[in-house]
């Protein structure tokens, strides 16, 4: 049995640092460069000519790549090429298959560390920090503790009884066809972990890579082709949603989806999935993380400076861009009275600017239609009579998709921004009267149809386990006095219920036996040579 694998730790990039002046260099060779990014179909690079270019968020007059798309002829050859290559991949066995993604963990934490975080720094607009924990540490731990987990289930999932004359056993196979790998484009480590967790288990995989993380996606594969990745084990299909949902949905081999993104884009391709079963060969796997509208409850009795730090770093950190960020936040009046003014305060201590300056605490959203969505809710706020706009608020898309870090107060706890997921850096707060702890709990768990995280800030044990139980199925992360973003593989696997997805909980073994299809085997060592039984005898 291997050993258990320890978190990755996370560099600093302090000024002076080795990893900073290793950074600060990769990122200035990457700026030169424009990458021609083709389709990787059966381990060939396919260049079809129908090109997109990938820009710097924050810098979006910059091109750093040249990406072909895949049509639909490429998307079929790209599973059928997962369905070829599934038998050796099998026949691999689990050891072999884990060498492999361990050996790129083994590459990602250290001489591809660099390239990996500058390409997710300018394809996403990161700060160093946050493309360190994801790209780097959060995908290292995605594979070594993936590896882990599929080395438990041979004798965890193994038959408790085996009578005398029979050997019981349990294979511990993958799905039979391949896996659909629909991935986001705001974490790197979440795009590379969606088709590698079900390879681990001998599926194969066909990836659509978002058309916001193109680049740093690419990077992740060629990575994973170094470390020994076989042809046609993983296909890499920059496309069209449409398309690859046509294409592969009509495939018979078409086996699951592994999917995160927009909640109406996965009941879309859940239904679409429903429509196409009487063709298929099995009942396709459906694993997804879809959003969230992520929330803070503070107790009058509270933490209030660790309040203000969890509401600043949970909802401004990577720009509010992640399905985690804490978007609304119930605060009793007298708290927020207190803290209201400071929270302003240090907000407007943020810094925004390119990713390249280390000093800066925020970029730029995505795109342009990032920059439009969470625009608008501003603009809205800014208009209504049941809020005020009492930090941030300006939006300038000129040079980079750039929005100030804003905070909404609204009388109305059902107001858009309270319930509506924003995808920005956005937090909206409704102040509720101090006597009103467990209505304001009431209002939180109701007012949303996500359930993905959640925080409650609360000093006593006893109203801490009040709000526990109240929201019970109101986040499918529950942090107690601390932000809710920035669950760690194997300490907090993620992942939530409602309309945020299955809950089938990255970053933990759950979601590994997704991909599983066992098969249970009896070996009679004894067999029977008589037809008959005891109680056909007659009696004396």
């Amino acid at each position: 049995m291997s050993s258990q694998p320890v978190n990755e730790p996370i560099l600093g990039y302090a000024p002076g640092s080795p990893e900073r002046a290793a950074l600060q260099t990769e990122l200035d060779r990457q700026m030169a460069e424009v990458v021609e990014i083709p389709c990787i179909i059966n381990g060939e690079k396919v260049f079809t000519g129908n090109t997109t270019t990938q820009v710097i968020p924050h810098k979006h007059g910059h091109i750093i790549a040249n990406v072909h798309q895949a049509g639909k002829a490429e998307i079929a050859a790209a599973c059928q090429a997962a369905i070829d290559a599934q038998e050796a991949w099998i026949d691999m066995g689990l050891e072999a298959r884990c060498a492999i993604f361990e050996r790129c963990a083994e590459l990602l934490a250290g001489d591809w560390r660099m390239k990996v975080n500058a390409s997710t720094m300018l394809n996403q607009s990161k700060t160093a920090f946050q493309a360190e924990i994801d790209a780097a540490c959060e995908l290292i731990d995605f594979w070594n503790f993936n590896c882990f987990y599929a080395r438990q289930f041979h004798d965890m999932y193994q038959p408790l009884v085996s009578p005398d004359g029979v050997k019981n056993s349990t294979e511990i196979r993958p799905l039979e066809g391949f896996v659909l790998a629909i991935t986001p484009f705001n974490f790197s480590s979440i795009a590379a972990n969606l088709p590698s967790a079900p390879a681990i288990l001998g599926n194969t995989a066909v990836w659509k890579p978002s058309r916001n993380s193109y680049h740093s996606n690419y990077v992740l594969m060629e990575l994973m082709i170094e470390a020994g990745l076989p042809a046609g084990v993983i296909n890499f299909v920059p496309s069209s949603g449409p398309d690859i949902s046509d294409v592969c949905l009509s495939n018979p081999d078409f086996a699951g989806v592994h999917f995160t993104g927009s909640t109406a884009v996965f009941q879309g391709l859940w239904q679409r999935i429903g429509e196409a079963l009487p063709n298929l060969k099995s009942y396709p796997r459906i694993v997804g993380e879809t959003g969230g509208k992520d929330f803070v409850v503070a107790h009058p009795v509270c933490d209030e400076q660790g309040l203000l730090v969890a509401l600043l770093r949970g909802s401004f950190e990577y720009q509010g861009q992640k399905c985690s960020a804490a978007s609304r936040a119930y605060v009793p009046r007298s708290v927020w009275g207190r803290m209201g003014w400071q929270l302003v305060a240090e907000v407007r201590k943020i810094t925004m600017g390119d990713a390249r300056d280390f000093t800066n605490f925020m970029t730029a959203v995505i795109d342009q239609r990032a920059f439009d969505k969470i625009s608008g809710y501003i603009d809205r706020a800014k208009a209504s009579d049941v809020c005020e706009v009492i930090v941030g608020g300006g939006y300038d898309g000129s040079v980079g998709w750039f929005i100030e870090p804003t905070i909404i107060v609204t009388s109305d706890p059902n107001y858009e921004s309270m319930v509506e997921e924003i995808f920005g850096p956005v937090l909206t707060v409704f102040a509720y009267g101090d006597d009103d702890f467990e209505g304001a709990l009431k209002m939180c768990d109701e007012a949303s149809p996500y359930a993905l995280t959640g925080s409650i800030f609360a000093t006593n044990d006893a109203d801490v386990q009040t709000a526990f139980n109240t929201l019970r199925f109101t986040a499918g992360n529950f942090y107690i006095n601390d932000k809710p973003t920035g669950a760690v593989v194997a300490q907090q696997p993620f992942g939530g219920a409602r309309a945020s997805g299955t809950n089938d909980k990255a970053g933990g073994p759950l979601n590994l036996l997704r991909w599983m299809s066992p098969r249970s085997v009896k070996h009679t060592l004894d067999t029977p040579q008589d037809w008959g039984y005891t109680f056909l005898e007659p009696d004396e």
